[in-house]
């Protein structure tokens, strides 16, 4: 008997309009902040009513969660794809070092309205559970950097690879965040600060390790 893989037209629909919805949430997060992200427009922004929108989430919080969750498993998946360990057997653990570096940067630089307003959200959450979840998700993606560095332990220099490259990675995260995200349109780093972010954080990375630039 064949199966019909087409969807029935209110399935399509349905499923065509959520991630409408989901899609500008991201938006208007990463324009609007947390503050700004309201039903009305994140709904308007969705070709939606704002009735569409609590016929799927009963309130804002309900919607951001989804988004935030859905937002942290993507960074997973890409992270897996982008540093599996089959891609990098053959390079050297300096450049393996910059990869990770440029891949903070970016993720922190392009989006930095969004990667503020999930971490706020998160941080300032009252549902255990969801932070638990939400943490769990970031750990398990800084695992997978953190396992590669590591397949070159021989190489790196530190009396402790594997507490170095944990550290390393966790000062890499909170610097980026610092001058990339977490400052906003009434507190701007200093003049300068993100390039030379850009070329220092690099080398106090390697240095750190111990690996031979």
């Amino acid at each position: 008997m064949q199966t019909n893989t087409v969807l029935p037209a209110h399935q399509a629909r349905s499923r065509e309009s959520l991630a409408r919805l989901l899609k500008a949430t991201v938006e208007v997060l990463d324009k609007h902040g947390i503050e700004g992200a309201t039903i009305p427009r994140i709904a308007a922004r969705a070709r939606l009513s704002p009735g569409a929108v609590y016929r799927r989430f009963p309130d804002k919080d309900a919607l951001l969660r989804e988004v935030c969750l859905r937002m942290l498993e993507a960074n997973y998946r890409d992270t897996r794809e982008r540093f599996a360990a089959e891609l990098w057997k053959d390079k050297p653990p300096m450049e393996i070092a910059r990869a990770v570096i440029d891949f903070i940067l970016d993720r922190n630089r392009t989006h930095r309205g969004l990667v503020r307003a999930l971490l706020i959200f998160t941080l300032q959450h009252p549902d255990a559970a969801f932070v638990r979840k939400s943490a769990a998700l970031r750990e398990k993606t800084l695992q997978l950097v953190t396992e590669l560095l590591l397949t070159r332990r021989t190489e790196i220099h530190h009396p402790n690879p594997e507490a170095a490259v944990n550290f390393a990675m966790l000062m890499a995260r909170i610097a980026a965040q610092g001058v990339l995200v977490l400052p906003h349109a009434l507190s701007r780093p200093a003049p300068g600060m993100e390039d030379q972010l850009e070329r220092e954080l690099p080398r106090m990375f390697l240095r750190y390790l111990g690996i031979e630039e």
